[in-house]
């Protein structure tokens, strides 16, 4: 019997196995129509590997299970084979790498793509600590790049199988060239090996990640797909149970409209937020005289408040693109209250840990209530309101909006706004 490989296609698991049989000469048939989510669901898959998950190889003496013994099965059907090196002590070599690549890698990537894609949920520390660990990982792996062109020996072995398996993960979905160019012999690696004759066989063009993908919007996906799931059960339970003349009283009990913004309902304010968006767009020279001088005309205490928010946890800010991207991620987040805000955040200092401050002008006299509710990371900043009275905090506005530089005696590493 020929060995069949059970996977879906593209998976860098799967691609393990697949890669090691080319350079050993060894027949791996892949499963046609394989489909995730069914496939691996039928009794006949249970049986080889009961947790259902992939890639499984069957052989002539029964099912493996788990990319890594997948790929060792495979060389090792070779005797003598250079894949596993050509020493007891580079066979241990090869057993090393594999495990940190299993073990250091593989968890960094996943622990930053994995909850951007909607796998895990969400938590931005979590990310946070994902990529310091992944950072870790690669700088170690550079480290030994510097001295070496492969992982072992001066030849492909089946430690850079698995490492290029688990690398591609992070260069083709998320580590954008302005984060692996940190780690040039990495680069250098990677790209020499994807393009071996053997692994592009297997996996064809690989290109690089140009964008880090979006956090999934909190809450809103697991209703939607609770609604999209339970309306047509019902649906189906009314044309069952009714009679055909039922669905023309569904259509007289129209739907009822959606509730107003309670913003909506405060009384008229002098300032319109959209002419000073505007204003604050248009004005390129005398910002102070034009833009600034602008703000303090159309401001309505009555109608708007002003509010100074920073970071609880800037001591955590050590790595620059991080730390902008957690802003970035926070001003996307916000899109739901773009009709009633306006925005400015600041990332300041030229050395790690940077400090994130920034000044939020709200419709109404407090932070709206939906904003608290639906923004997560609201509760990550201490806001604190403007005190109009004091001349000092005026100015302190006055230079958030500007984007005054040194601010507070400090450089800017970046300066973002919300209009």
């Amino acid at each position: 019997m020929a060995l069949v490989l059970h996977s879906g296609s593209p998976n860098k698991n799967a691609w393990k196995g697949l890669i090691a049989a080319e350079y050993c000469g060894v027949q791996v048939e892949l499963v046609k129509d394989f489909q995730m989510g069914v496939s691996n669901k039928t009794p006949e898959f249970i049986k080889m590997n009961p947790l259902g998950k992939v890639p499984v190889l069957e052989t002539p003496d029964g099912s493996v299970f788990e990319s890594n013994a997948i790929a060792r099965y495979v060389t090792r059907l070779k005797a003598d084979n250079p894949l596993y090196g050509s020493s007891l002590f580079e066979y241990a070599k090869i057993e090393q790498w594999m495990d940190f690549a299993a073990t250091e890698v593989d968890p960094g990537i996943a622990g930053w793509l994995y909850p951007r894609l909607g796998y895990r949920p969400f938590i931005q520390q979590a990310e946070e600590l994902a990529i310091s660990n992944l950072k870790r990982a690669l700088e170690a792996l550079n480290t030994h790049l510097s001295a070496n062109t492969y992982l072992v020996g001066h030849s492909v072995t089946l430690a850079d199988i698995v490492m290029t398996c688990n690398l591609y993960q992070g260069f083709a979905w998320i580590m954008m060239k302005n984060f692996t160019s940190q780690f040039p012999h990495v680069e250098r690696y990677f790209w020499t090996l994807v393009n071996q004759p053997n692994f592009r066989k297997v996996m064809g063009e690989v290109k690089q990640a140009e964008s880090v993908p979006p956090v999934p919007s909190a809450k809103k996906p697991a209703q939607a797909a609770q609604a999209k799931e339970s309306k047509p059960k019902e649906a189906k339970k009314e044309v069952k149970k009714e009679p055909a003349k039922e669905p023309a009283a569904e259509e007289e009990e129209a739907p009822k409209p959606k509730p107003k913004n309670p913003l909506d309902l405060l009384p008229p304010s002098k300032m319109i937020l959209d002419e000073w968006k505007r204003l604050y767009s248009n004005t390129k020279t005398n910002f102070r005289e034009v833009a600034i001088k602008g703000f303090w005309d159309m401001y309505d205490p009555e109608g708007y408040s002003l509010w100074f928010c920073e970071y609880k946890y800037n001591d955590e800010n050590t790595v620059s693109f991080v730390t902008l991207n957690k802003v970035g991620g926070f001003l996307q987040r916000m899109d739901l209250a773009r009709k009633y805000a306006f925005g400015k955040m600041l990332v300041i200092g030229s050395q790690p840990p940077y400090k994130v401050k920034g000044l939020w002008l709200f419709r109404g006299k407090e932070i709206p209530p939906f904003v608290l509710e639906e923004c997560y990371d609201m509760e990550l900043y201490q806001w604190t309101k403007v005190d109009l009275s004091d001349e000092a905090q005026k100015e302190r506005v006055n230079a958030m909006i500007e984007d005054q530089e040194p601010f507070e005696g400090e450089d800017l590493l970046d300066a973002k706004c919300f209009k």
